[in-house]
């Protein structure tokens, strides 16, 4: 496996060959089409096929950084065994964190989730099922809260 170290500005160096390893971000990528555009921090746009793209990857997001080889073809450079330095953060991770509830809010809820499963379990001690005015908030808070805590 090649080494890579922090070269100056857009590149990074290859410590066994002694080249520039060129960086830069996905500009646009059709997974259906199967190709798309980097572009190099450094100027130009550099045109990606996707059997450039590492094994396991079908497609690329906008803004992603990467790292590639450069080859020249007749129609201009392509990219060359793509990388993935790391992906744009994802809008939907974002849109889940700004939803889930705050620490200080969820202490209140748990409390009064515990309160109401006392109610369930008093009932189940004594023999009978609870009542459906207890059971249904418990459920309803029960399931808000597994989906507080898988976000």
């Amino acid at each position: 496996m090649q080494s890579l170290r922090a070269g100056t500005g857009s590149q990074q160096v290859d410590e066994q060959k002694g080249s520039a390893v060129p960086t830069g971000k996905v500009k646009w990528y059709d997974a259906e089409k199967g190709f798309g555009f980097l572009s190099r921090e450094d100027g130009d746009d550099v045109y990606v096929r996707s059997s450039s793209l590492p094994e396991g990857i079908t497609t690329l997001k906008a803004g992603t950084r990467v790292e590639f080889g450069i080859l020249s073809g007749r129609k201009g450079e392509q990219a060359h065994q793509v990388k993935v330095l790391d992906a744009p953060p994802s809008v939907a991770q974002n849109r889940r964190e700004a939803q889930r509830k705050k620490p200080e809010e969820m202490v209140g809820i748990v409390e009064d989730l515990i309160r109401l499963l006392e109610g369930v379990e008093a009932a189940y001690r004594s023999g009978r099922r609870p009542d459906p005015k207890t059971a249904k908030p418990a459920a309803k808070l029960l399931r808000g809260l597994a989906d507080e805590l898988e976000l």
